[in-house]
């Protein structure tokens, strides 16, 4: 009972529609079968003027769309005495909204299961501080939006990650794989930031709230993903090129079919098989599913229009850090000032990169994990943009508190004259770390390319990518190494984020695809023709900025992303020009009087169900995944 009055609730038309048919079915079988045609006809008619109204305002608008004809036709139908025949084009009217939303809810069910897993509720610890002494007097659960800062966290053994958070608890096993794709579990120690929606294993753990729910990385996905679901804008106009043509090609096939028999009912007969459902319908579905197709890879397609963009891309520009590489240094060597150690720098440089989103971040606080230096619990943090990370830490030396800067030499050196720059060889690139404006010392590490990056360069270029270049920050003698091993013979180096976009704008041929992923890439990508996000660090503006936001950390995607965009267009496109190629063959067929009004509006229901069923191949097969092996290519 509840279904059916949510049925109602959701398309109160078509059950409406029903209704009157029903009605109209009884009466036929009464004295009273006159009235039949009456009320099935007037309900057409008044079903036919409203449809009018809206049509009148898109004209008003200047858009001239395909309701015309389903108007003309329920119209000319019931003039020429075939009500039923109106009925069946009513129903086709008011029930394309029903097969939209199933087609539409097949075709993102990618995008569904994201918004389905996201973390709802918290546990906060009130008493003490440790799992095993939790009770139901010591802990609350709140709704995430609820959770604070610095909130202890009791994470239930099998529970999500409520919102990025410290680790408290000495160490704890989660899968990540709905985040980062990785199947097998990752282990993570006292100190290190777990990301939200992460599953904890099978132990109870607490954890120090670092980011609120609206900022933490499971929720940024969620934001995303709804924005992907809901953007529709250029979809619909990929089918509008088509209502024009096919609407005065309609109207003229039946206008011709009534002069030359001369019998009115010619021209209700060619209208109700030339009903466009199949041109309203087929686009946005290919276009959910190919978006869903997208998100089974962990890539985030924020509107149809961008596949549109891919299906057309002729160049590309990638970022390196990050990118073409994997923007996971190994550590190479530690270089310390005078009067401190080694291990010092490195476990107070972990220690506030816990709190950055940079790339290179997560790099130091493995090199501190693997030297298994315990890292210190900031009492608070702050990212600078595209600059570094600054911390106040207590120093378990002296037991006081000490402020903590992490990152590029130049905003290092404004607070620590004293900094010297490290000798790097090509490759190399190294982290500077002040202590309470006191050059602590250098930590130096290599990058190490993307080993999928050169059969990714070669995808691009077989899928029709004419001009590759990279655009780095980094100096000429780390980013020309690589471009050379590449095969990437335009590279621009040392690059400011404006320096990037006034780079891109004059890249010729378009559209432009830019691969980047780190805060001072969010202005290119931003810029592009189509923004590709690495990595989707979740709260990063990159992510923001970009049209595909890429959750997994491999390039691999980027030419599969180009090979979806190709599909979903040709799909479309295959689905309406099937749906025009038989609803012309049946308005021919009518023309010559060989189809009743009834019969042709019942085989057009049948059209958009073949134009629909057609557009859903853009969601691929269940089983299609991504193989490691063949990084460019999905298999079955």
């Amino acid at each position: 009972m509840r279904r059916l009055s949510s049925l109602i609730r959701a398309y109160p038309l078509v059950i409406a529609t029903l209704v009157v048919a029903l009605i109209g079915l009884v009466l036929l079988a009464t004295p009273a079968r006159g009235a039949a045609s009456w009320i099935v006809g007037a309900y057409a008619l008044v079903i036919a003027a409203w449809e009018a109204v809206g049509m009148i305002r898109q004209l008003i608008k200047g858009y001239a769309g395909l309701d015309i004809l389903a108007v003309t036709a329920i119209t000319a139908a019931v003039l020429v005495a075939e009500p039923w025949a109106a009925l069946v084009v009513v129903l086709m009217l008011t029930g394309g909204a029903a097969l939209e939303d199933y087609a539409e809810n097949r075709s993102k069910r990618e995008l569904t299961a994201l918004l389905r897993k996201a973390p709802q509720q918290a546990t906060r610890i009130l008493g003490t501080g440790t799992p095993e002494h939790a009770s139901e007097e010591t802990t609350e659960d709140l709704p995430v939006e609820e959770v604070k800062v610095g909130d202890l966290l009791l994470v239930r053994p099998g529970a999500l990650v409520p919102v990025d958070s410290i680790l408290v608890s000495e160490q704890a096993l989660f899968d990540e794989s709905s985040l980062t794709g990785e199947s097998l579990p990752v282990e993570r120690a006292a100190g290190e930031k777990v990301s939200s929606g992460a599953v904890n294993g099978q132990a109870a753990i607490t954890m120090r709230a670092a980011a609120p729910a609206s900022e933490s990385e499971y929720q940024q996905i969620v934001r995303l993903v709804e924005q992907a679901a809901d953007s529709k804008a250029k979809v619909v106009r990929l089918a509008d090129r088509y209502a024009l043509p096919f609407t005065v090609l309609a109207l003229v096939v039946a206008g011709i079919a009534w002069a030359v028999s001369g019998e009115a009912v010619r021209f209700a007969e060619v209208l109700v098989v030339a009903t466009p459902c199949p041109l309203l319908i087929a686009a946005p579905v290919a276009f959910l599913g190919g978006m869903s197709r997208a998100a089974r890879f962990g890539l985030i397609v924020k509107g149809g229009g961008t596949l549109e963009q891919l299906s057309r891309v002729r160049s590309t520009a990638l970022d390196k850090t990050g990118t073409i590489t994997t923007g996971k240094p190994v550590l190479e060597r530690i270089l310390p000032a005078a009067g401190t150690g080694e291990d010092e720098v490195l476990r107070f440089a972990a220690s506030a990169e816990v709190y950055s989103s940079h790339v290179l971040a997560d790099s130091v606080v493995q090199a501190a994990k693997q030297r298994r230096i315990a890292l210190i619990e900031a009492e608070q943090a702050e990212e600078s943009a595209t600059n570094g990370v600054v911390a106040t830490l207590c120093n378990p030396d002296t037991r006081k508190a000490v402020t903590i800067r992490v990152g590029k030499p130049t905003w290092v050196s404004d607070y620590a004259p004293d900094l010297v720059l490290a000798d790097l060889v090509p490759g190399e690139l190294a982290i500077y770390v002040a202590v309470d404006n006191r050059f602590a010392g250098a930590i130096v590490m290599r990058d190490q390319v993307r080993a999928e990056a050169g059969q990714v360069l070669h995808d691009l270029s077989e899928l029709g990518i004419e001009r590759t270049l990279m655009i780095t920050g980094d100096i000429a003698a780390t980013a020309e190494p690589i471009a050379r091993h590449l095969g990437i013979s335009e590279v621009h180096t040392e690059c400011r984020p404006g320096d990037k976009v006034r780079i891109i704008s004059r890249v010729r041929p378009r559209p432009l695809l830019m691969v980047g992923d780190g805060l001072n890439d969010a202005p290119v990508l931003a810029a592009a023709d189509i923004g590709f996000a690495m990595g989707a660090r979740g709260a990063t503006a990159a992510s923001e900025s970009a049209d595909i936001v890429n959750r997994y950390d491999t390039l691999a995607t980027l030419p599969l992303a180009v090979r979806i965009g190709k599909d979903t267009v040709r799909i479309a496109l295959q689905s309406i020009w099937l749906g025009i190629i038989i609803s012309v063959g049946l308005m021919l067929i009518a023309a010559f009087g060989f189809l009743p009004a009834l019969l042709g509006a019942w085989l057009q229901e049948v059209v958009d169900l073949v134009a629909i069923l057609g557009a859903l191949r853009a969601v691929g097969p269940r089983s299609e995944r991504i193989t490691r092996s063949s990084p460019a290519g999905p298999t079955e």
